[in-house]
């Protein structure tokens, strides 16, 4: 069982000797290794989360080190308002990806980021809320089968984000096709960065094989510098100390159905964040749920109100607390400042913002179908009971909307595929469950009604009369 937090989110004991962790044991929130060691781990943390942190920006066009700053505020905010009770790094969230890149094309950045401020509201409202009632609400809206159908459904409405978009024109005669984007731009490149991240996998252990996004992007980074595809003009004209390029968002209506949704996906990664911690110290934290989703929620909105991204809590650095068993709040601490302090350099950041599109194209690959798999882990983590026609039906028509990106316009409000696959997911469920259970035809209930074919369990008898 770790020892209780300490009542000043900046104060640590020592644990043991501080030099190792005790056979066992681990190090807990309100302790520290020495300082030497702990400033190692928090630059650790900022290695673990600076692959996919960095990549949301590039992706949408946000500037890199204006992520960076918010990231860094964010995460102090976090372990604030947590009062230290919840290690945890608040990276940018891939929920926002196809939001934002749907928001900017219509309306301008600025107004993509209204809509993250919009979202990163209606996220600290639910903190509030769970703060006063407690979560176990959340689970009777959110049941395991919608989270996990959201979650996939916004990894794979990526898709052809991740394989680009080309314009052809006619130039002396015949049709010439330019790509700008994603693995079309350059496959070749794209491949290795796939490649690389593979083969990093599986070929290396601890922390550099859950590195493997960041090896692979630097992989292909150097495929692409070789083969002509990155321009360093903008570096040499940065300069080295400076502050980030910040935006002001703007608001518009017509965009709130794209990023509502990204709120459902935040609560279930915050939840899901508090309860591993909890599992891996032998504290509860219940009842510090509700904090963390108001600290996310309100960095999220400052990203916004700033030209950062949205924020959200961070598997990669869940990975790192696994491998070191150290899970001391004074570690993020290090990574925040480590995270403000490469901020201030545009030069960085400029350096950052010349990962070309190969490469861009080839992660995202990567990371949009790890999303989509990630819903599907969901499923299985929960044992979701797909047999039941009410499961089935809500994920196959949800899937189907986000996947095939429906698209629906009411007034000035655009409603596009992951809007429309969330209000699916939970109004196909909860109509399902409750007109079932009306009936008593609902599996927990009553006797089911004939399922379709693929949702009878296999080694259930067929009727073929």
């Amino acid at each position: 069982m770790a020892e209780p937090s300490p009542r000043s989110p900046w104060r640590w004991t020592l644990h043991g000797d501080g030099r190792s962790v005790t056979p066992g044991g681990v190090v807990a929130p309100g302790e520290r290794l020495t300082w030497p060691r702990t400033i190692g781990i928090g630059m650790q943390h900022v290695v673990a989360m600076f692959g996919a942190t960095f990549l949301v920006p590039i992706i949408t066009g946000l500037p890199p080190a204006t992520t960076l700053f918010f990231s860094g505020v964010g995460t102090v905010l976090f372990l604030l308002i947590t009062r230290g009770r919840v290690p945890s790094y608040l990276g940018s969230s891939f929920a926002f990806i196809a939001p934002i890149a749907a928001a900017s094309a219509s309306g301008g950045m600025a107004t993509a980021l209204g809509g993250v401020v919009v979202a990163g509201v209606a996220l600290a409202v639910v903190g509030l809320v769970v703060n006063a009632v407690g979560y176990r609400w959340i689970d009777a809206v959110m049941p395991p089968v919608v989270t996990g159908t959201i979650v996939a459904l916004i990894g794979f409405n990526l898709a052809p984000a991740a394989w680009g978009t080309c314009t052809s024109e006619v130039v002396g005669g015949e049709i010439v096709e330019s790509c700008t984007n994603g693995v079309r731009a350059a496959p070749v490149t794209a491949v290795v960065t796939i490649l690389a991240i593979v083969l990093v996998t599986v070929l290396f252990r601890g922390i550099l094989g859950r590195l493997a996004i960041l090896v692979g992007v630097g992989v292909g980074y150097a495929v692409a510098t070789l083969r002509g595809e990155v321009s360093f003009d903008a570096v040499a004209d940065a300069a080295w100390v400076g502050l980030p390029q910040f935006t002001t968002p703007a608001f518009s209506l017509g965009v709130l159905g794209l990023f509502l949704p990204v709120v459902l996906v935040l609560i279930a990664e915050n939840v899901g964040h508090v309860k591993s911690v909890a599992a891996m110290t032998g504290d509860d934290l219940d009842p510090v749920t509700g904090r963390a989703l108001f600290a996310d929620g309100l960095a999220t909105t400052l990203a916004g109100a700033g030209g950062g991204s949205g924020t959200t809590t961070y598997a990669e650095n869940i990975g790192v607390m696994a491998a070191t068993r150290v899970y001391s709040t004074a570690a993020y601490y290090v990574a925040a400042a480590t995270a403000f302090l490469l901020s201030l350099s545009p030069k960085f950041g400029a350096l950052i913002a010349t990962i070309p599109a190969g490469v861009i194209g080839g992660a995202g690959t990567v990371l949009y179908g790890m999303i989509g798999v990630l819903g599907a882990r969901i499923w299985i983590q929960h044992r979701v009971n797909f047999s039941d026609p009410v499961n089935l039906t809500t994920a196959g028509i949800a899937l189907i909307a986000g996947i095939a990106n429906f698209t629906w316009h009411a007034g000035d409000l655009t409603f596009e595929g992951i809007a429309i696959g969330t209000a699916a997911a939970l109004g196909v469920y909860h109509l399902m469950r409750a007109v079932a259970r009306w009936r008593g035809t609902d599996a927990d209930g009553g006797p089911a009604e004939a399922a379709s074919p693929a949702s009878v369990p296999a080694d259930a008898p067929v009727d073929r009369g």
